[in-house]
């Protein structure tokens, strides 16, 4: 498949191709170029579920009062 260069850069990519790639709209890709000088594109999704673990979980419990609060004085401490 041959594509074409826009004025501002950017390129358009074939609908089988976006299908094949389960890609779409706002989706990221990554483009790297390999040892033989081919540029290999790889669609980067992640899912909510690859973001569970990354906060630690909370000392103690918080009221949705506290929470309130909290956002009230501009995300003051809970104490």
């Amino acid at each position: 498949m041959v594509v074409r260069l826009s004025s501002k850069g950017q390129l358009t990519l074939p609908k089988k191709i976006r299908q094949l790639l389960n890609l779409k709209t706002g989706d990221r890709v990554q483009f790297s170029i390999n040892e033989n000088g081919n540029i290999e594109l790889t669609p980067l999704k992640s899912s909510v579920k690859d973001l569970k673990g990354i906060l630690p979980a909370p000392q103690k419990a918080v009221s949705l009062q506290d929470m309130e609060e909290a956002i009230s004085t501009a995300g003051g401490s809970i104490e």
